[in-house]
């Protein structure tokens, strides 16, 4: 749980920054989140399937 939060409140630091500074996101939001969507399946899947085969 604690690497979730640190996560969410680093990505709250660096958004904070990038308005700060005037930075364009590097992708358009619906990239990013289908990006990060894909990283999060990914990871559950392979964890899922490391379970399954044991």
């Amino acid at each position: 749980m604690k690497a979730y939060l640190f996560s969410f409140a680093l990505g709250c630091a660096v958004g904070v920054l990038y308005a700060l500074l005037r930075v364009k996101s590097p992708a358009p939001p619906i990239v990013a989140l289908l990006g990060l969507l894909g990283m999060v399946l990914g990871e559950s899947g392979a964890t899922w399937f490391k379970a399954f085969v044991r």
